[in-house]
């Protein structure tokens, strides 16, 4: 008896170090592959500088779906593109801007999304700026005055410096000179704002109403030449962001009395309704099919830039992710779906609408892993409130190399995502869903939303380490012997109620967008 008990424990006691020696050559191939074979550059290449930006509604939203499914296919992956709604299409034309007097110069700027096209001849007048006024009476007196002018509707910056730059370079003094200086300013502004009866959303709708021929604005990211680039808010007249520096000689020039003129072409396509997508890869599992590891990212963009870091970074991470496991961890236990989701920039719509659409699927998630804040590696990840996360990430998170691990500030049980990313939208049903949270790279200044998210702004250094992580996170996911709790914590109080805050509730999708 005595020797069959040493026996058995001797055999389970190899089984065991059987099993552990696979799971570390799983790893180590996983972060071979990922480090000598990277497809990361080539795949930003032909997202970012290829197809460029993926507004939705756009030929480019498209091409990128298409695109991803043909590399999918290349990988031996299942994918499709899965309609969820449809939304105004739109395609961006040229866009010049020009100074025609009191002398000739270029103006660096662009027309905002959605915005109705010009003529090729384009539209010339005059600029004026918003004026002081008491209340909004004084303003619908002032009002009839924009008729036949283009009227510039943001405020003059007094400094084209980030602060960083002045910290670095001006006396304590001045720096605090100029920052309650720009304080005053703004706070006057708003002020202004507020008297006019309108906000910044609304203006450029009544101005239009009132006779304008255009809008100019400047939305300065408060980053050396960074402008945040939206959509238009007027819907028959050319509305255009132009670079702070322009702005602020413009806004000068109608200060002093010189009345300048600029002439605006910015031709676009309004292409009617088009359908909406997600992309959807699968690779299917083995022994617990009808269980899932999601690897998430949004697909769609602004349309400043190209949308390199927001979000070309993550769906390359995921994407990159898929293709590793596909060839080093082909037969997965569990089910991996790759969801790039479209119009998350509008409200989370695309992942809001895949988990209406999937609930069984919602409902036998193991994982959700979601990549969204920029092109730097990974350095924070929460529990999103869920009881029990830390057993289980703390499991996996074992297994990744030490150089990786060794970045990351975890909290739990931590507290649910309410918006921000495509996780929430998981999170908010029930699901345990993980944002992988990276590290900055002055991405809120410079990047996000911005002219300049570019395909230059790319780490790959910290984008690989991403795939890495994600990579073996997903195979410990798919791995492990027991389902993922979704027990929910009980949440922090609220300070305004003095009761615990209550689980985010799920929100439609918006299936129609831009289509009132």
């Amino acid at each position: 008896m005595i020797n069959k008990t040493i026996f058995l424990a001797a055999f389970l006691a190899f089984i065991s170090l059987a099993q552990a020696q696979t799971q570390q050559e799983v790893v180590d191939a996983i972060v071979k592959e990922a480090s000598e074979n990277s497809q990361l550059k080539e795949l930003a290449f032909e997202l970012m500088d290829g197809i460029g930006p993926r507004l939705v509604g756009t030929p480019q939203m498209q091409q990128a779906h298409d695109w991803a499914v043909k590399k999918y296919s290349s990988w031996d992956i299942t994918a499709e593109n899965q309609q969820w709604g449809e939304w105004k299409g739109w395609e961006r034309g040229i866009t010049h801007i020009d100074m025609v007097s009191p002398r000739v110069k270029s103006i660096q700027g662009m027309q905002l999304a959605w915005n109705p096209s010009t003529s090729k001849k384009g539209v010339t007048a005059e600029l004026i700026i918003l004026p002081e006024v008491k209340d909004s009476i004084d303003f619908q007196k002032w009002l009839p005055s924009v008729k036949g002018k283009i009227v510039m509707v943001s405020m003059k910056q007094p400094t084209g410096r980030p602060d960083d730059n002045w910290e670095e370079f001006a006396t304590p003094e001045s720096f605090e000179k100029m920052k309650k200086n720009r304080d005053s300013l703004e706070d006057a502004w708003r002020d202004n704002m507020r008297k006019t009866g309108y906000t910044r959303r609304t203006l450029p709708e009544a101005l239009e109403k009132a006779g304008a021929v255009g809008i100019v604005q400047s939305y300065w990211s408060k980053g050396f030449g960074a402008n945040k680039i939206f959509s238009a808010g007027t819907k028959k007249i050319p509305m255009v962001d132009v670079a702070l520096e322009d702005y602020g000689m413009l806004y000068r020039l109608v200060e002093h009395g010189k009345k300048p003129e600029i002439k605006i072409v910015a031709e676009s396509k309004n292409l009617g309704t088009v359908p909406t997508f997600n992309t959807i890869a699968t690779i299917k599992g083995m022994e617990k099919p009808d269980e899932y590891v999601i690897l998430s990212a949004h697909f769609d963009s602004w349309d400043g830039g190209t949308g390199a870091t927001d979000n070309g970074t993550g769906t390359i991470t995921m994407m990159e992710t898929a293709r590793i496991l596909k060839k080093i961890y082909p037969n997965p236990k569990r089910t991996i779906i790759i969801g790039l989701w479209g119009s998350e920039e509008q409200g989370l719509n695309g992942s809001r609408a895949f988990v209406e659409d999937h609930p069984k699927i919602v409902a036998n998630v193991q994982a959700v892993f979601n990549q969204d804040n920029g092109t730097g590696r990974v350095v924070n990840l929460s529990g999103q409130g869920f009881l029990n996360s830390y057993e289980y990430l703390g499991r996996w998170l074992h297994a990744v190399p030490e150089s990786i691990t060794k970045q990351i500030e975890t909290h739990f049980p931590g507290t649910p995502a309410r918006g921000g990313s495509d996780y929430a939208s998981f999170v908010a049903e029930g699901a345990p869903a993980f944002s992988l949270s990276s590290l900055s790279w002055a991405y809120w200044n410079y990047t996000w939303h911005t002219n300049l998210d570019t395909y230059d702004k790319i780490v790959f250094d910290d984008v690989q380490n991403n795939v890495i992580l994600t990579a073996i996170l997903a195979y410990m996911a798919c791995e492990d012997p027991q389902k993922t709790s979704n027990v929910k914590s009980v949440l922090p109080i609220d300070d305004e109620t003095g009761k615990p805050r209550e689980w985010p509730e799920a929100r439609e999708p918006n299936r129609k967008g831009g289509l009132d």
